[in-house]
């Protein structure tokens, strides 16, 4: 077991990365919401796949499963309603814990489900997802879409424990465990430390799903995340840096419905042009982004973007969160383990560099197309 410590100016909570953690969930939960109501918000798939498990892990304690509905398209409000809903028939009070049961999507639903609910009751991150797992149950985050982008309601509610099973991914398809390793990557590329050359040099076993090996980076990429949130708890600066690949990776899921690619495809994608405006910029040697790119790639391949416009990408980034003061915010590598948040970046820059990681990832080029909205 690997228990490693958030810190932040209002919360400190464990991340407890162990095989076989879930089969014992009760003894991880009791240890923060002992003889406590439980609300189990679980993502469908993730229910169907580990749910057992987790049944049996929290046996002896007074929990109730609440099943939301999965996908992007209803990480909506409407979601959070209801599920609110169902806890107040069922007799929630201030002193209930919510358990966010699945990935990235229950993670931020239940969180703010959480959050809101009695304007805030405690919260446990039972995350299963590679994704979920190192990057979207650890800092606090949670929130739902509108219309015009993701995650542009929410809050900021910090778990009293987020516990990892590695062995929950054992049953995860594919392309969703691929979408994972993109955000591990991540972390290697903008903080120093052994990441970045585990995740080069052992991709077969990432590849693969050897225990020790996953274990290994999941531990070593939270211990990444939980370092940055505890200096930085709300993205005043320092924080900033997660954000690397979402500044255009979110414009590229939007403009995609929200249907096409994982969240962590996306990354990849806002990875790549982001290397490739950092060395347009002279931030970057070539050499490094084409290490960068090489290291994202070699976990693909993610859907083609075939018709996918790199002007629309560009113009989706007025309606960003990183957008302030109308200027926006870019991460950008400046070497392989550190980046810089950048402003006032040329748009001609930002269009050729999108379109610069269009080609590299399989897109012929497009012109500008009518924007599409994701539907309500």
């Amino acid at each position: 077991m690997q228990r490693i410590g958030v810190k932040t100016a209002g919360a400190a909570y464990d991340v407890v990365v162990e095989r076989g953690s879930l089969d014992r969930a009760a003894e991880h939960v009791n240890t923060v919401a002992a003889r406590r109501r439980l609300f189990v918000v679980a993502d469908p798939g993730a229910w169907r796949e580990q749910g057992r498990r987790l049944e049996a892990g929290l046996a002896g304690l007074d929990y109730t499963v609440l099943t939301m509905e999965g996908g992007e398209e209803n990480k909506r409000l409407r979601q959070v309603e209801a599920l609110a809903d169902q806890m107040h028939a069922a007799g929630a009070d201030r002193k209930c814990c919510v358990i966010a049961f699945g990935g990235g999507i229950a993670g931020d639903v239940g969180g703010f489900v959480a959050a809101s609910y009695m304007r805030g009751v405690d919260v446990v991150q039972v995350p299963t997802t590679l994704l979920a797992q190192v990057d979207a149950s650890i800092g606090g985050k949670t929130g739902v879409n509108l219309a015009g982008g993701k995650n542009l309601v929410g809050a900021f509610h910090q778990p009293k424990l987020v516990l990892i099973d590695p062995l929950s991914l054992s049953t995860l398809p594919e392309r969703e465990y691929r979408a994972g390793i993109y955000e591990v990557v991540k972390h290697g590329i903008i903080w120093p430390g052994s990441l970045y050359d585990l995740m080069t040099t052992e991709r077969e076993a990432v590849l693969r799903r050897d225990p020790e090996v996953l274990e290994s980076i999941i531990a070593e990429s939270v211990r990444i995340k939980a370092e940055v949130v505890s200096r930085d708890e709300r993205e005043g600066d320092l924080r900033r840096i997660l954000n690397y690949g979402h500044t255009l990776g979110h414009a590229l899921e939007a403009e995609t419905l929200y249907k096409l690619l994982r969240h962590g495809e996306a990354v990849a994608f806002g990875m790549i042009a982001a290397a490739h405006l950092a060395e347009s910029a002279r931030l970057l040697t070539r050499d490094d982004r084409q290490r960068i790119e090489e290291a994202v790639r070699a976990y693909g391949p993610i859907p083609s973007l075939d018709g996918v416009a790199a002007k629309n990408l560009a113009g989706r980034l007025r309606g960003d969160k990183k957008t302030i003061d109308g200027k926006v915010h870019f991460v950008l590598p400046d070497r392989i383990g550190h980046v810089r948040v950048v402003t006032g970046l040329d748009p001609e820059a930002i269009e050729k560099a999108a379109e610069k990681a269009l080609r590299t990832c399989g897109a012929a080029p497009r012109t500008a197309e009518r924007t599409p909205v994701m539907p309500g």
